[in-house]
Formats: C-alpha cells, sequence, structure tokens
C-alpha cells in the first residue's frame, strides 16, 4: 500500500494532520482548506478491475486506496455499504453522450453521496475517541438537506444549517426544517456567501472553542473524497479501459463537486478534460479568460439556486492542485500552472435564458426531464463541443452531471415544460410536514450569542 496521506493547509500556516483530525477540524486552524500532500494513484490493471462492479465495490476500491491507514477495511466496507443503498442512473443521451443521474439519494441530490458517508466516518472516528461535536454548516440548497438527514439521529454530532433567506425552494427548505433532534436551522437575512462566511468566522473564534466546531460543507476534505467516488463509477460503467477517457461536465457553484472529479483524475481516472459550468455567478470562468480573479459581491440570484456562490471556497483547493497559492478572500499570492489548468478544464457561465432553453430542448427533442444545475451541466458541454468540435466526435464518451431531482425544482419545470415532474419518495409527503427554523439578521455577534445560549 501507498505512504501515508497528511494533509496541509492551502494557506500553508498550520501544521499537517492526518485524516482523522482534518476530517473532525473541517477548516484548518489558519482558516485554509486542508489538501492532502499526495495523492496515491490506482494503476491500470485495479482500474481494469472496476468494470462491471457495483457502486458500493467502486467506491471502497477507491476509499481502501486513500484510508486504508485510518480504517480498518471491514469497518471502511461496512460504512459504504451502509451510505450507498441506491440507484446510479446512467442515462443515454444520444451516441456516447450520458447524464449522470446523481438524484437517488434520500434528499435527491448528489450531496448525499459524501454527506452519508461522511457523517459516517466522523461518527466512527468521534466514537473512538469518545467525543461529541457541533457541526456548522452553509448550504446555498441541497447541502443543508443532505447534511441534516445524514446527522439526523447521530448520538456523537448536532447540526447547526444556515440558509440565505429566500434563496432555497421550499422543498430544498423543508427538507431541513422538518428534522429537529439533534439537527437545527437558521434563516440568514443575507446570501450564501454570508452564510459562509459566518462559519469561517465562528471556526477562527477561541472564545467557541468549547463547543468542537466542525463543518460538513465541501470546505471539509471528508466531503470531498467521496465524490471521487462516482466519477470512478461512470467511466467503468461506460467505458473501463485506460485509453478511452471520459469527458465531464460538472455544474458548479462552490466547486467542491468539481474537486472531487480532479482529485479522482490525479488518482488516475481516466478523463479528457473537466467542463466547469457555473450559472451568471461568472468569477472562475472570467477567470479562465482573463487571467484575473474577482468574487462575484453579492452574489447574483438564478434559478440554478444552488451555484449561487460569488466566491467558491473550494477554488483555492483548485489553484493549489495547480501549484498556487490563493487565500479564502481570493487573493492569489502565487500563480498556479495556468497552461495546464487549461488543458484540464474548461469554464463556461451559463444564463438563466440558456439553462432554460436547454430544459425544454432536452425534453423536446430527447424526452428529457432535468432541472435547472443539470441543464447548465448540459448547456456547458454542447458549448465546449462547439469550440472544440473534434471532441463532438460520436466515439467520445461525455457525461454531464445531474445534481438533483427535478421535483426539487417543480415551478421552473412547470413554467417551462407544462408538467408536474414525478415525486421521488425521498419528497413525498414532506410538503405537509411542520418546518422549525429560526431566523437571524446578518450579524455575527448575533450568530455568536444564538451558539453560546443554545450549546
Amino acid at each position: 500500500m501507498n505512504r501515508r496521506i497528511l494533509y496541509y493547509s492551502t494557506n500553508r500556516k498550520a501544521p499537517k494532520a492526518g485524516f482523522s483530525e482534518a476530517l473532525l477540524k473541517g477548516l484548518a486552524p489558519d482558516r485554509g482548506l486542508y489538501m492532502p500532500d499526495h495523492v496515491p494513484v490506482i494503476d491500470d490493471g485495479i482500474l481494469k478491475e472496476l468494470k462491471g462492479r457495483s457502486y458500493a465495490e467502486v467506491s471502497f476500491v477507491v476509499a481502501r486506496n486513500l484510508l486504508h491507514d485510518e480504517i480498518d477495511d471491514d469497518s471502511l466496507l461496512s460504512m459504504i455499504k451502509d451510505a450507498y443503498g441506491f440507484d446510479v442512473p446512467l442515462e443515454n443521451i444520444y451516441e456516447r453522450k450520458y447524464i449522470m443521474r446523481l438524484d437517488q439519494g434520500p434528499t435527491a441530490s448528489f450531496k448525499d453521496f459524501a454527506a452519508r458517508l461522511m457523517g459516517r466516518l466522523m461518527q466512527h472516528f468521534l466514537r473512538l475517541q469518545n467525543r461529541n461535536m457541533l457541526i456548522l454548516t452553509a448550504t446555498s440548497g441541497d447541502t443543508g438537506s443532505a447534511i441534516a438527514n445524514a446527522f439526523y439521529g447521530l448520538g456523537n454530532i448536532r447540526v447547526v444549517i444556515l440558509y440565505p433567506k429566500n434563496e432555497v425552494t421550499p422543498r430544498q427548505r423543508k427538507q431541513m426544517t422538518t428534522l429537529r433532534q439533534n439537527i437545527r436551522v437558521i434563516e440568514l437575512d443575507g446570501k450564501f456567501d454570508d452564510c459562509q462566511a459566518l462559519v469561517k468566522q465562528a471556526f477562527s473564534d477561541p472564545e467557541l472553542d468549547y463547543l468542537s466546531l466542525s463543518s460538513a460543507n465541501s470546505i471539509n476534505i471528508g466531503r470531498l473524497w467521496p465524490q471521487s467516488f462516482y466519477y470512478f463509477y461512470a467511466w467503468s460503467r461506460l467505458s473501463g479501459f485506460p485509453d478511452d477517457p471520459a469527458i465531464f461536465a460538472v455544474p458548479s457553484g462552490n466547486f467542491g463537486n468539481l474537486m472531487g472529479g480532479l482529485l479522482a483524475k490525479a488518482m488516475g481516472l481516466p478523463v479528457k478534460r473537466f467542463v466547469i459550468a457555473t450559472n451568471e455567478n461568472n468569477e472562475v470562468p472570467v477567470y479562465w479568460q482573463t487571467g484575473h480573479y474577482s468574487a462575484v459581491i453579492p452574489s447574483r440570484n438564478c434559478i440554478s439556486s444552488a451555484m449561487n456562490v460569488g466566491h467558491p471556497s473550494n477554488l483555492a483547493r483548485v489553484i493549489a492542485l495547480y501549484g498556487g497559492l490563493m487565500d479564502e478572500k481570493g487573493f492569489i499570492s502565487r500563480e498556479p500552472d495556468v497552461a495546464k489548468m487549461h488543458t484540464d478544464i474548461a469554464a463556461y457561465s451559463i444564463t438563466d435564458k440558456q439553462t432554460k432553453q436547454t430544459l425544454k430542448d432536452l425534453y423536446d427533442r430527447f424526452g428529457v426531464i432535468t432541472e435547472p444545475h443539470g441543464a447548465a451541466g448540459w448547456t456547458g458541454l454542447m458549448e465546449y463541443m462547439r469550440n472544440f468540435p473534434s471532441d463532438a466526435d460520436p466515439g467520445q464518451l461525455a457525461i454531464s452531471l445531474e445534481t438533483a431531482h427535478p421535483a426539487k425544482f417543480p415551478e421552473e419545470i412547470q413554467k417551462i415544460l407544462k408538467i408536474d415532474p414525478l415525486l421521488p419518495e425521498s419528497l413525498s409527503g414532506l410538503d405537509k410536514l411542520k418546518e422549525t427554523y429560526d431566523s437571524l439578521e446578518n450579524d455575527y455577534t448575533q450568530f455568536k450569542n444564538y451558539l453560546i445560549s443554545r450549546y
């Protein structure tokens, strides 16, 4: 097996940590994000053996490559089987162009893949250490509901979730606010970036150290490793041959989903290119085009609401992966290998108008019902293939990620397609449940006092 992975901070001012420490801390002491000091490669022979395997089997092979010296095989396999008991459909659209539907989990969102395993990993280490923990999580929609569901009822963990007022759908909100026990939910009068800023400030506040705070956002390295698994799974099902790399189109907000893919590529997954599709929060596509990074403040409210992120936290990880240095405010003090970054990643900003048109086109041409985030990803893929016609070849494998179930966005589907998307079992009866949540102004002192008074 490979040597042990240690995790450094993207701010480079904190000591390295092992996986359990990085997982339970969430954010490094210097406010940076943890990154692996190396990524162990899975050789071609093992990659070929993934073909035809179940999702849990593929996940175990990848996870064991990363965590073999942190968790025994039996415990790891048990957690993975418990986390992943749902389908991962790969829907053929035309030729070798597919949509991977990451919407079949308990909250009908791709966030279930990371949240469910992450919760089990945290509980595993907390029990070993006889500790309790308070999770603070900011959400632009699906993260909060996935975390609430994945951590609900876990004995060693309490959770506080912040979401921006008027910027999540009613069903996204109710998936958080209808749970109780160890889950609290706050509606913040602000944007997602404000929610994220309050969480980060709390982490670095010494007066809150007694709470043993951590995060379940994609700022936590425990969210990223599980998000690498489905890239391996899709490729193994649709290709399985090292000389047949895939193009992945990734709807992108806070860029944790992309980081999962980039880490999969670093582990040896055959990827020709990643196509990232943001909505009108276009700070990253503009950076790709101009070399100048500037956050979008305040973030723009688009129909793909989970991508309404004006300054993605995980961009610091992307920059670090390519040898650069970006602080938590977005200042780049050392430029990454831009040529390599552009070879691996193409970036497009998709307007609401384009997103709506793609929703309609996919339904009219192929009978496919998608939702705003998945539609943005597919639009980005089509834009990429127009710009790089050689990659539009019928034999080129391309996979676009669908990140949420259409029924989570019924208003847009009804307006554009004039149909009501079928409700999955995970959302059935949700509209009738009673909600419980608190409301706060965008003020750190008020948020801090809220935490102290309740915990």
